[in-house]
């Protein structure tokens, strides 16, 4: 499908996505900014954020006992298709900013083992956003800002507990997954800021050049 005026901010976990996010709400008054983070979700669509709190409280302590993966690929698509319905809705003349899309989801499903699906290739025939944002974060921060591993859930780190080890390598091989899905639109790197404010003083640089 063609090009529509939509920017994808994208990283790993931690990264500070959420907060960038709502420090360029305040900042780009004339962008709408679309995600599925609590603070960020649009009245009416509270079902959103209550379907994102069961993965991670009901689902992903008893995946592959209670639910298979296949189970929890048909819950996170409601996430997806949540932000192409609310894209679909948006009136083209707007700029909007849209977290991570499809591809963080994508990744993570990946990762937990699912490595072919007939979504996947329904999510990639979405519309493609004209640029993707890349707010890195190296995984010694992301896991610092995780209070070490205490604030994590099992779809942010490798094996049975959160451990450093297990975190790092997640994060890495995520990293590498979302890149190798987005390796075909314009994508910028944003390399670790020291603050919420310097973070978003970088994407908007590149979103208002």
């Amino acid at each position: 499908m063609t090009d529509r005026c939509f920017f994808v901010l994208l990283g790993p976990d931690g990264a500070g996505k959420s907060s960038v996010m709502r420090e360029l709400a305040v900042r780009l008054p004339g962008w709408r900014a679309v995600s599925t983070d609590d603070g960020l979700v649009g009245s009416g669509h509270a079902l959103v954020t209550q379907l994102r709190r069961n993965v991670v409280r009901d689902v992903l302590p008893h995946l592959g006992t209670s639910y298979s993966t296949d189970f929890l690929v048909g819950l996170l698509q409601t996430a997806v298709i949540h932000l192409r319905d609310e894209l679909r809705r948006h009136d083209e003349d707007v700029p909007l900013l849209m977290d991570s899309y499809y591809y963080k989801i994508l990744a993570k499903c990946r990762l937990a083992g699912v490595q072919d699906h007939p979504m996947y290739g329904w999510w990639r025939s979405f519309p493609r956003p004209r640029a993707v944002v890349y707010l890195d974060v190296s995984p010694e921060s992301a896991w610092r800002r995780s209070g070490n591993g205490t604030r994590l859930n099992p779809l942010e780190y490798f094996g049975d507990r959160p451990e450093w080890l297990g975190f790092e390598s997640y994060q890495k091989s995520l990293r590498k997954l979302m890149l190798e899905e987005v390796r075909e639109l314009p994508v910028t790197i944003i390399e670790e800021q020291p603050s919420v404010t310097r973070a978003a003083d970088a994407v908007v640089e590149v979103l208002t050049p």
